[in-house]
């Protein structure tokens, strides 16, 4: 089902037209009143209610934010199923200030807890305290709010487990001692993995389009090496992992070829330009960890937070991704696939197998 009254033809055809097709639902509000213009997308609910986070991006235009929003909500289905979460996909875009944000969460409420939202880039868990005033389908919340508070925490460190396990199956040791490390993003996940890298002695670059995001790391450890920018890190010499941990897209026709890491593992959505890419990587001897497999460690937490948060059950199920993308990477040897294809057809079978136990 896709409401789609009164939209514009560009917003039409991103809606008709995507490559990310096969969406349950998408839902385009709008509240005079508030000002909000935003757009839901349910891609999948095989597993069980859609869950993903809401962004608030300056996107250029209504078709932009359509198609991000359907592509990331592909990406939650996967990656809900792949954390072996009963949970699909969803994801929201273009929310903010507290009058937005209440009007958001009566339009999520309205659908009836078949999506469940919490943070993303560019929203916090202030914000999702407010609306979840209006709707009860929210999490990411601050604990005094009845929530789990930062799920950045869990997402480094899966992302942290999913470069131990690379460097497990490259080299064959999952250390990352004396490992020269690259973040591009050092914002909400990016500075927590940072401090998980130290702790292990590996060399740390970074860069971030906000100077004041490297200054915090870098006035809190000298040790760790600024960077001019994104173009710059991926071409350090001796580069073991590269970890995008902004937004998508990282991975490129223009990155890929110059990129100097062995690994790339890192916390940003959809690093994948364009399909084709993974198999660019691959014919470079690059070793792609799934950026919906390693940065699940976040959904793992707000997932918990619907039955009675745990920490340290959050932290346990986040730490088997470590088992989980060494698994991917057997699986791609044996069917001679890149990682990438190896983690998609996995999380197929499951959804696959939700939808048949559902009878649909």
């Amino acid at each position: 089902m896709t409401d789609v009254t009164g939209a514009p033809a560009d917003v039409l055809h991103t809606l008709f037209h995507s490559d990310q097709g096969g969406h349950e639902q998408v839902v385009l509000c709008q509240d005079r009143a508030s000002g909000l213009k935003a757009v839901i997308a349910i891609h999948s609910t095989a597993l069980g209610p859609a869950l993903g986070g809401t962004r608030f991006y300056p996107y250029r235009n209504e078709a932009e934010a359509v198609a991000d929003a359907l592509n990331l909500a592909r990406g939650m289905s996967y990656k809900n199923a792949m954390a072996g979460l009963d949970h699909g996909g969803g994801k929201a875009e273009r929310i903010k200030t507290e009058e937005l944000l209440l009007a958001y969460g009566r339009f999520v409420a309205s659908l009836g807890g078949r999506y469940v939202t919490a943070c993303d880039v560019g929203t916090y868990v202030a914000d999702m305290d407010v609306v979840a005033r209006e709707c009860r389908w929210t999490t990411g919340r601050s604990p005094e709010n009845g929530g789990a508070g930062d799920s950045s925490v869990l997402t480094a460190f899966g992302v942290y487990q999913g470069m131990r396990a690379s460097a497990q199956h490259l080299w064959g040791d999952p250390s990352l001692r004396g490992r020269r490390v690259g973040i591009a993003g050092v914002g909400k996940v990016g500075h927590h993995l940072v401090e998980h890298l130290l702790a292990e002695g590996a060399e740390v670059f970074v860069t971030d389009v906000r100077e004041e995001a490297v200054r915090r790391v870098t006035e809190r450890h000298p040790n760790v090496l600024a960077v001019v920018d994104t173009d710059a890190l991926i071409r350090i010499d001796g580069l073991d992992i590269y970890a995008p941990c902004a937004l998508g897209g990282a991975l490129n026709d223009d990155s890929v070829p110059v990129l100097t890491a062995r690994v790339v593992c890192g916390a940003a959505n959809n690093q994948l330009a364009h399909p084709g890419v993974e198999k660019d990587i691959a014919d470079r001897g690059i070793l792609y960890a799934p950026d919906y497999v390693v940065n699940a460690g976040g959904v793992i937490q707000v997932a918990d937070e619907l039955h009675g948060f745990d920490f340290d059950r959050c932290k346990a199920k986040a730490a088997q991704i470590y088992d989980t993308t060494l698994a991917i990477f057997a699986r791609a040897k044996t069917d001679g696939i890149p990682p990438a294809a190896a983690a998609d057809r996995i999380a197929e079978q499951r959804m696959h197998d939700g939808a048949a136990l559902r009878g649909w």
